[in-house]
């Protein structure tokens, strides 16, 4: 079978692999029909994700249709259309224990430390797998992966309506974030350096926009929020300065969330933390989201239709990757489609 893999970072090749068998463990076989590419998948071949090792098959928004199920499977039958679950934990850490498996001390994540949905087929525990509602293509249904992100990072702010959030950075991730955050009731500011990004937040449920290259951030935050600051931040932008900025902007007492996964060093102010007692959390991938997110497209309570703007098929991976590098403005989300 075929697969993508980043040999090393710069170096993106199509390679033939061995095709998986069920085993007690990896009891449903996958025959992979979508998957998309996410910022973190670029990071990896640019060599800019600290997380991951090479050489590694990528892809973590992984869809597929359930080709064969072992004798121990209980619920999955071939046929089903599924969505995989990226995180693999170890279930007896500290971090498992207390239930957040997604940042378990042996944490594997597939696409990243052990390889991805980049191949023709996947053989993966039944657990890990998430039956897709039927009106949703596999092209779209990808967005379920980044959605679970998003409703991470709403849970681990404590978002509720009372809350004015700050989101920062309107690509991909902020608008999954704008989303979820829109169904808490709370007010919602949306910054970017991309008009087009602002109108469309605006449409998809932000209360206020800033132009982030035109604008003060920190001032206009404050004045939108009659001199307070935000009580939530999420940084989804995740640049050199992108944190300090939230600092700045919060409100006493606030909490500011953070998602980047560069490890180069950013400037902080330990003030403005201790002076207003922030909290400052990180959010990493996911904890067992999928159920909740699918069960907002059930409800009518989440549309993501719209949200791919590109299909290549896997073998045209490269082009794919080099289009991602362009920054072409139409990009929102790419995603990689297999052959029957």
């Amino acid at each position: 079978m075929k697969g993508i893999q980043i040999v090393k970072p710069g170096e993106i090749k199509l390679i033939d692999m061995e095709k998986p068998v069920i085993t007690e463990h990896d009891n449903v076989l996958i025959k992979m029909t979508a998957a998309g590419i996410c910022g973190s998948d670029v990071g990896i071949y640019h060599g800019t994700n600290a997380a991951a090792t090479y050489p590694r098959v990528i892809g973590h928004e992984m869809v597929g249709v359930v080709e064969a199920v072992g004798g121990n499977a209980a619920h999955l039958k071939p046929g089903d259309r599924v969505i995989v679950d990226q995180v693999v934990s170890c279930g007896h850490c500290y971090a498992c224990r207390k239930g957040r498996g997604n940042v378990c001390a042996d944490l594997k994540v597939r696409g990243v430390h052990i390889d991805g949905g980049y191949r023709e087929y996947m053989a993966v525990p039944e657990k890990d797998c998430y039956l897709l509602p039927e009106s949703l293509p596999d092209e779209t249904a990808v967005m379920i992966e980044p959605t679970t992100i998003a409703i991470q990072s709403c849970s681990r702010a404590e978002l509720c309506e009372e809350d004015t959030l700050l989101i920062f950075g309107a690509g991909a991730l902020g608008s999954s974030i704008l989303k979820i955050a829109r169904l808490s009731g709370a007010k919602i500011i949306v910054a970017d350096i991309m008009e087009d990004k602002l109108t469309e937040a605006l449409k998809n449920g932000a209360d206020f926009t800033v132009n982030s290259a035109k604008e003060d951030v920190v001032e206009r935050a404050k004045e939108l929020t009659g001199g307070y600051g935000p009580t939530v931040s999420i940084d989804a932008a995740c640049t050199k300065d992108s944190l300090l900025t939230l600092l700045k902007a919060a409100g006493n007492a606030g909490r500011v969330m953070t998602m980047g996964f560069s490890v180069a060093p950013t400037e902080i102010n330990q003030f403005l933390i201790t002076s207003k007692e922030l909290d400052v959390r990180g959010s990493r991938l996911q904890n067992k989201k999928f159920r909740e997110a699918i069960k907002l497209i059930q409800e009518g309570k989440l549309d993501l239709s719209g949200s791919i703007s590109h299909t290549f098929p896997l073998e045209k991976a490269q082009e794919a990757f080099d289009f991602v590098d362009s920054r072409d403005p139409s990009i929102r989300k790419i995603v990689l489609t297999f052959s029957d």
